[in-house]
């Protein structure tokens, strides 16, 4: 957002003008300029407040329109996320779910085997750091990232599809 708008919103919001900050923040300065009639300065004046205020109330069911689009905007995005976040979760939980059925030893083993392996990284770092060798840090910074995202996924999937199982029965 502009400095300029935004220190606007922010005065109009003080003032109590709600309304006209939340239909500027949907549609824009200019659409509510139009709408109104008239030009609103970026820095308001206590004057150009009391006409502003005036305005509001002659236009609040248009003002309240637009602050309503917004909202209905702003959740159809939420939804979006939602919808892709859920889609992601059932991709990854299906993925799953067809390693464990496969006749591949490895497949379904891949989860455990990785957290071994994760395991077995920080015992050696450890037993080096209890030695007096010092590791470079970056080798146990990535491994630390490994170990979350393998111990949360490993964790958490096998959650889910325990819960998957559940519902099934």
């Amino acid at each position: 957002m502009i400095p300029i708008v935004a220190s606007l919103l922010g005065s109009l919001a003080q003032n109590g003008l709600g309304l006209l900050s939340s239909a500027i923040q949907a549609k824009g300065k200019q659409v509510v300029e139009n709408t109104l009639g008239v030009k609103i300065p970026d820095n308001p004046t206590p004057e150009d407040v009391s006409k502003l205020r005036q305005l509001q109330f002659e236009h609040e069911e248009r003002l309240m329109e637009l602050g309503i689009e917004k909202a209905k905007m702003e959740l159809a995005e939420l939804d979006l996320l939602a919808k892709a976040a859920q889609s992601d979760a059932d991709n990854v939980t299906d993925r799953w779910t067809a390693d464990m059925a496969s006749d591949s030893w490895l497949s379904k083993n891949i989860r455990p085997m990785s957290l071994i392996a994760i395991f077995t990284g920080y015992f050696v770092f450890a037993m080096m750091s209890a030695f007096g060798h010092n590791a470079n840090e970056s080798y146990v910074t990535l491994l630390g990232g490994w170990g979350q995202l393998i111990m949360g996924a490993y964790f958490a999937g096998r959650t889910v599809e325990k819960l998957a199982e559940m519902r099934k029965k």
